[in-house]
């Protein structure tokens, strides 16, 4: 009773002060830029570049299918066809274009950065760059979450052009809504602010998502049955905290 008390309670608060004392060392290893200069360029084509095919495919599905379910759902004849741009452009923006992006990210990118630092942490390269004098946490942790951060909002604004376009294409090829009529309702009810509210959102997931999967990787123990768990972990962890902080997003700004 005693040993499943101390792993319910004591664990996760033993894991979250090691996080914060990583992302203490981190922020602190932030102005070493010349350190990790060249792993910054090269974690942002990994993180952006590299995942953008992957990002506009479900993009431009999850517009479609939002699409053709929202024309499946008004079969009033007293209901505009404009409604469907009205309802397709704002989920895109304020929801889909972020939380797919974020999924996709947290199982891709998330995944390989934890098995990438669990890789070196148990095959002793991470003492190697420590017994070198580099800072590995200046090294290996502070590109990644930079990159996450920044091209995270750029795939977010690939992903609601292509989720948009792909929804008013379909809805026009399909005879649901033609393409003037689903602009025309996109523009009636759109928000200055939906825009700005996905970007904050794309930064707070980008850094959720490439900080956790460092600290699952970071502190990897246990060989490669620990390599495994650590990127399970991170990847299931990233998108907890992602719907989490979606929720919280949402219930203080929106």
């Amino acid at each position: 009773m005693i040993q499943y008390t101390k792993k319910i309670i004591l664990d996760p608060v033993q894991a979250l002060g090691r996080y914060s004392q990583l992302l203490f060392k981190a922020f602190g290893a932030v102005p070493e830029f010349s350190t990790y200069r060249k792993n910054l360029w090269e974690q942002m084509i990994h993180v952006g570049i590299d995942s953008m095919p992957i990002v506009m495919l479900a993009a431009a599905f999850s517009g479609a299918v939002t699409t053709v379910q929202t024309s499946y759902q008004l079969v009033s004849p007293l209901i505009p066809k404009s409604i469907i741009g009205s309802i397709v452009v704002p989920s895109m923006v304020l929801e889909l274009g972020a939380v797919v992006t974020g999924f996709i990210l947290a199982g891709r990118v998330g995944a390989r950065i934890a098995a990438e630092l669990g890789t070196m942490r148990v095959t002793e390269q991470i003492d190697a760059l420590e017994a070198m004098g580099l800072n590995s946490i200046g090294y290996l942790i502070v590109p990644r979450v930079i990159a996450g951060i920044v091209m995270f909002p750029v795939l977010y604004v690939a992903a609601c052009f292509v989720g948009i376009g792909g929804g008013m294409l379909v809805g026009h090829l399909g005879g649901f809504v033609p393409m003037g009529v689903f602009v025309d309702g996109a523009r009636e009810f759109f928000q200055p602010f939906d825009p700005i509210f996905g970007l904050i959102k794309c930064l707070v997931f980008g850094f959720i998502i490439t900080s956790v999967s460092c600290f699952k990787g970071y502190y990897t123990r246990g060989g490669a049955e620990g390599v495994g768990k650590a990127t399970t972990e991170a990847a299931v962890a990233s998108c907890v905290l992602l719907l989490l902080a979606d929720l919280i997003l949402a219930a203080t700004l929106l």
